[in-house]
């Protein structure tokens, strides 16, 4: 049996391990710092009888300390606690990257309580400590506490706790930091890539300078500006496709997804699913909730090429779409709502198709249509076609 004068230390450890235990937890909850960090300082509070505690930052950019998120201050206090490295307290131990322990506060001339968080207590029975946040050889700032002193009390306890714990912050610090850079980095290729394509496929990057083209480009510049749904027609090889780019990049919706369906490669048992998404269980094989082409295109374009291919059914629901705005998933009863604007293609003869009864009047009998040849791509003879739907987003 441990001798009884060990106990204290045995029970402290054991405290230190669950409060270790507890804030590793509370650090990974979130990915924004100051979410996680304020219940870390709850907890240590908890523990360690702190009257206060801190966080502090140092921002790179402007060379400020400030305080990210703290324990016992209110808003105001908070907002006044900004230093620089080698101002007070806390700014020494930034500029140092060396812990620091203040028994009596009162007896510091570098503590000024900036926060005046102390004001009307006696600052004879205030100890302070703070300890740096290390990233590798770099100080990111401070961890700090201040609770009432007391004979006996071993300061380097405190110091060894909060300096474990100030290493886990800099450790959280550092997978938040690498992942806002990541999606920075993201972020700009995204832009890159986005600008690349719009110069691309901007109108006067498509082939041809004929009386004939310039119908074509004052076509598209007269549908690109606007919501309406626009169908294209024309032979394989016309650039049909390089035609719904140049729309979609040419209008109000450039800075969003661009989705392409090629409805006449995808066999009839998919097309729903692919076009509308489907839930868990909805069909063998669904193991799992997936988002449709309609929903990943939400806010952009969608450019539905081989239009002529779509089976009746899936006609009716694309019909619905256009009329209501609107949506559910194969095998979901939840309504989905879409702000889309819908571009679609074919080389199909739709009237014959009509005539035979594979593709629905009413959807074909709600546009209004405007025909005309062009010289277009590699295709000299080539006719396209536009047809403006009058149904729009």
């Amino acid at each position: 049996m441990a001798p009884r004068s060990s106990e204290p230390r045995i029970k402290r450890e054991i405290q230190e391990l669950l409060l270790l235990f507890e804030i590793s937890q509370s650090l990974y909850l979130s990915m924004d710092l100051r979410n996680v960090v304020g219940p870390v300082l709850e907890s240590i509070a908890h523990n360690m009888g702190m009257l206060r505690g801190t966080l502090t930052l140092l921002d790179r950019d402007t060379g400020e300390i400030f305080i990210e998120a703290a324990h016992g201050l209110s808003e105001s206090q908070k907002d006044r606690g900004e230093y620089r490295p080698g101002e007070e307290v806390t700014g020494k131990v930034v500029k140092t990257g060396r812990p620091a322990v203040v028994p009596h506060i009162s007896d510091e001339p570098l503590f000024l309580d900036g926060t005046g968080a102390l004001k009307g207590r006696r600052k004879e029975d205030v100890s302070f400590i703070c300890v740096p946040i290390k990233l590798e050889n770099e100080v990111i700032g401070a961890l700090s506490a201040d609770r009432l002193f007391e004979e006996g009390m071993s300061f380097d306890e405190d110091v060894r706790l909060l300096s474990i714990i100030a290493s886990m912050i800099a450790q959280a610090v550092r997978l938040r930091r690498s992942a806002q850079e990541e999606r920075h980095r993201l972020l700009e290729e995204n832009l890159r890539l986005q600008s690349q394509l719009e110069e691309r496929f901007r109108p006067s990057n498509i082939i041809g300078n004929s009386k004939v083209m310039q119908t074509v480009y004052d076509l598209i510049a007269q549908v690109s500006k606007s919501d309406t749904t626009v169908l294209i027609r024309g032979e394989s090889g016309t650039g049909k496709e390089l035609v719904a780019l140049a729309i979609h990049f040419n209008s109000l919706r450039a800075a969003k997804p661009f989705i392409k369906v090629n409805c006449g490669a995808l066999p009839e048992s998919v097309v729903e699913s692919e076009l509308f998404g489907h839930e868990k269980g909805a069909f063998t094989g669904a193991i799992a909730m997936r988002k449709g082409r309609f929903e990943l295109a939400n806010g952009g374009t969608i450019f539905l090429d081989e239009i002529g291919d779509l089976s009746p059914t899936t006609q009716i629901k694309l019909l619905s779409v256009l009329q209501e705005r609107e949506f559910e998933r194969v095998g979901g009863t939840a309504t989905i709502k879409t702000n889309i604007r819908i571009i679609t293609a074919t080389n199909r003869n739709l009237e014959q198709l009509i005539a035979e009864g594979r593709f629905r009047q009413d959807l074909y009998s709600t546009t209004g249509s405007m025909s005309f040849p062009s010289t277009f791509l590699p295709c000299a003879s080539a006719r396209l076609t536009f047809l403006s739907w009058l149904t729009s987003f």
